[in-house]
């Protein structure tokens, strides 16, 4: 196995790329540098610089890696179709022009499906029409991906959205060719939708190229499921918690993708509450405990 580990910006709470909370984008560059950490995702595109210089410049100076970047758009909005092609040509843009190979395409928070993240016997799904519309639009922007771009393109599930438990993701994975999507598995999104990380990926390892590293607090996610809390309170409150402190079994994890022998990048993402203080103590924290759970192996 050759495992790089990478961070994201939304381990520093930043979920949409002009909010007043976001900390500027330098000091996310410089606390991911300080923390160990040889590679940062791109996230929301517009957050980093995209003149190619600015950022290039930028990473350069840190010893960082431009790793992946994210589409994380409404993929299951017929109406938002400009808004999907943006984002996804803007970053698509972004990592070739950085030398990142991966995309990851998730479809994002709906409203209503917000209020019952991580209920898959309440959520409402998508009939067969509109299911069929929105594997359209993936399909659409998975081969504009691979084919304009050059790059892996991989389906990411995500809470909140239409793609969210794991019938879902498999859905999509039999709807649209291999050739043109693989899987990237969220260790945190999948502990949250009721289904296990590792069982999933044993299940799906020759398809699976990149992992989003989260851990959940149990007793959070007990109360949030409990409370109906939406599920961006539910980040607030310390879902997501320290990797190593929560429910997700990482050596084992780990001991799956060594047998599998995985190469790649993965990213860890602690989404947490923007104002948040503890951001470079949690990368340092993060950092230190996958370290020492693969020196094991």
């Amino acid at each position: 196995m050759q495992l790089n580990i990478g961070n994201a910006p939304c381990s520093w709470g930043i979920e949409t790329p002009n909010s007043d909370t976001n900390p500027h984008w330098k000091t996310v560059l410089n606390e991911c540098q300080e923390a160990g950490f040889k590679g940062i995702e791109l996230g929301p595109v517009g957050f980093f610089p995209e003149n190619a210089k600015v950022l290039g410049e930028a990473l350069s100076s840190r010893d960082l890696t431009l790793t992946a970047g994210v589409v994380f758009r409404p993929f299951h909005d017929p109406d938002a179709w400009k808004n999907v092609l943006d984002g996804a040509h803007r970053t698509f843009q972004s990592l070739v022009s950085h030398g990142a190979k991966t995309g990851v395409l998730i479809d994002s928070i709906a409203a209503e499906r917000a209020l019952t993240a991580g209920r898959p016997n309440e959520a409402r799904r998508l009939g067969s029409s509109d299911w069929k519309s929105m594997m359209q639009r993936v399909e659409t922007i998975a081969k504009i991906g691979t084919e304009e771009y050059g790059l892996n393109i991989a389906l990411h599930g995500h809470a909140a959205g239409f793609i969210e438990y794991q019938d879902e993701i498999e859905s999509a994975l039999d709807y649209i060719d291999e050739k043109y999507l693989t899987l990237c598995i969220d260790t945190g999104h999948c502990l949250y939708a009721g289904f296990d990380p590792i069982q999933f990926y044993n299940t799906h390892k020759e398809r699976t190229s990149y992992f989003h590293f989260k851990d959940i607090d149990p007793l959070v996610k007990r109360v949030v499921i409990d409370q109906r809390i939406n599920f961006y309170e539910a980040i607030t409150q310390g879902l997501f918690c320290n990797l190593g402190k929560g429910i997700c079994n990482f050596p084992e994890l780990f001991k799956a993708m060594q047998a599998a022998n995985f190469q790649g990048w993965s990213t860890i993402e602690q989404e947490c509450d923007p104002l948040s203080k503890n951001t470079l103590k949690d990368a340092l924290t993060n950092h230190h405990y996958l370290k020492t759970v693969l020196s094991t192996l």
